[in-house]
């Protein structure tokens, strides 16, 4: 029984290990379900207050020039007309520094602006700063992604 308990509590501790998130990383995968959740549901207060206080970095999918800093209200947000049915896809957290983390992600449907409707495709990188003790979207690069005509997948695409 002794060896038992030995042996499970092992593979408990090589379980958590195997994780390898650092306490930051999982912070902000909590707090981006949050922000992308509120974006769904159009909480646009929930979603001012998740991006930094200072303003944002914005680039978007359009093809356009990266934005300056914007400090976006919720007023703001409901005002852009932006709804529809998106989702998050195989989302990437990883710390570069002590408050910073990198997320980079697929972000897909169907976009919604007034009475215009169209598919909706791209990659996104953001970086979330620590800031009053809160994780917060500080920048955000939105950019096309129309899975072809650049890179030819191969078997090692898919490899660790």
């Amino acid at each position: 029984m002794r060896k038992l308990l030995i042996l499970m509590c092992l593979f408990f501790v090589a379980s958590i290990q195997a994780d390898n998130h650092t306490e930051a990383e999982m912070e902000v995968a909590v707090a981006f379900d949050k922000y992308f959740n509120a974006r769904v549901t159009q909480d646009w207060d929930t979603v001012a207050a998740m991006e930094s206080a200072d303003g944002t970095y914005n680039t978007n999918s359009d093809g356009s020039f990266h934005k300056v800093l914007a400090k976006t209200s919720a007023a703001q947000w409901k005002a852009s007309g932006q709804s529809g049915s998106l989702n998050t896809y195989y989302p990437e957290f990883s710390q570069i520094s002590d408050g910073v983390v990198y997320v980079r992600f697929y972000y897909e449907g169907i976009a919604r602006n007034g009475d215009i409707s169209s598919d909706y495709r791209t990659r996104v990188t953001q970086n979330w700063v620590k800031e009053n003790g809160n994780w917060v979207v500080k920048t955000q690069h939105y950019s096309p992604a129309q899975f072809g005509g650049v890179h030819i997948t191969v078997a090692s695409d898919f490899e660790d």
